[in-house]
C-alpha cells in the first residue's frame, strides 16, 4: 500500500507539474464529440426527416446525447491506454524502471498505484465533460443520477483492468503507439461509441458483445437518455462489473507473467 501510495502520488505531482495538461482536458472533451453531433444533424435532415429511423435503430432521437455519452466513454478508455497501460513504458524511457524493480518495494504496488491516479484521472475527466457538455451541447440527463454514477464506477473499473492488462503487453513487446491505436480502433468501431451495433453483419455483432465498452456505452445510454431503470441495466451491470474483475485478474496475471519473464531474461533495461 505505501509503494502504490507512492506512486500515485508521484504520477499527480507529475501532472501538476505540467499544470497545460488542463488546457486538454478543458478543450478536447468538446472538439472531439463535434464532428459527429454534426454529421447526425446534417443526417437528420433540415426538419428532422432522419430521426425516425434512427430512433427506431438507437431508441431514442436524441442523436447529440446519444454521440455525447458514447465519446465520453471513449475517451476514458483513450485516456487509460495511454497513461496508464504505457506506464511502465515511460518508466522505463524515465530511467526509474529497472531501479524501482530492484528495490524492497511491491513490485505490483508499483503498477496498483498508477492504477489509482489513473481511477482519479478518469473521474475527473468524466466530470469535467459531463459538466461542458451539460453547458454547451445541452446534454439533459432524464435518468437517475445515482444509477448513472454507478454504471459509471463500474466502467471505470474496467477500463483500469484493460489498462493493467495493456501495461503488462506493453512492457513485453515494447511498443506503446501501435497498441493504443489498435485497440481503442477495435473499441471505437465495434462498441457502437457513436452509431447503433446492430447496423453492423452479425459478425461483428458477435465482437461487439465481447467487449466492455459496448455494455457500458448501452446502459448509460438507456439510463441518462430513455431513463431506465435498474431493472433495464441490471444484466449490462452484471456484465460490466464481470468484465472488469476478469480483467483486472488477467492484468495480475500478465503481470507476474512478465515479471518473471524480466527476472529471468534482465530485459528491463532493453528497448
Amino acid at each position: 500500500m505505501r509503494a502504490a501510495w507512492a506512486v500515485a502520488r508521484k504520477e499527480l505531482l507529475i501532472l501538476l507539474r505540467y499544470p497545460t495538461w488542463t488546457v486538454g482536458l478543458l478543450v478536447w472533451p468538446v472538439l472531439f464529440p463535434a464532428g459527429y453531433v454534426f454529421f447526425g444533424r446534417a443526417l437528420a435532415g433540415p426538419a428532422g426527416e432522419g430521426l425516425a429511423a434512427f430512433e427506431a435503430r438507437a431508441g431514442t432521437a436524441d442523436y447529440v446525447g446519444y454521440v455525447l455519452l458514447g465519446t465520453t466513454l471513449w475517451m476514458v478508455l483513450n485516456s487509460a491506454l495511454w497513461m496508464l497501460g504505457s506506464h511502465l513504458r515511460q518508466e522505463q524511457w524515465r530511467g526509474t524502471l529497472e531501479a524501482n524493480w530492484v528495490s524492497p518495494a511491491s513490485r505490483f504496488g508499483l503498477l496498483a498505484g498508477a492504477g489509482a491516479a489513473q481511477v482519479l484521472q478518469s473521474l475527473t475527466l468524466m466530470g469535467v465533460t459531463l459538466v461542458e457538455l451539460r453547458l454547451l451541447y445541452g446534454l439533459e440527463m432524464r435518468g437517475s443520477l445515482a444509477l448513472m454514477a454507478l454504471l459509471l464506477a463500474l466502467s471505470v473499473l474496467s477500463v483500469v483492468g484493460v489498462g493493467l492488462t495493456f501495461a503488462s503487453l506493453v512492457l513485453w513487446v515494447r511498443e506503446t503507439e501501435a497498441m493504443v491505436f489498435l485497440v481503442r480502433g477495435l473499441f471505437t468501431v465495434f462498441a457502437g461509441i457513436t452509431f447503433p451495433i446492430d447496423v453492423m453483419p452479425a459478425w461483428m455483432q458477435g465482437l461487439a458483445r465481447a467487449l466492455p465498452l459496448t455494455y457500458a456505452v448501452r446502459s448509460l445510454r438507456g439510463v441518462a437518455l430513455a431513463g431506465w431503470g435498474w431493472d433495464r441495466v441490471r444484466g449490462d451491470a452484471l456484465a460490466i462489473a464481470c468484465f472488469g474483475v476478469v480483467s483486472l485478474v488477467l492484468g495480475v496475471g500478465l503481470f507476474r507473467v512478465v515479471e518473471r519473464m524480466a527476472r529471468q531474461t534482465g530485459s528491463l533495461a532493453q528497448y
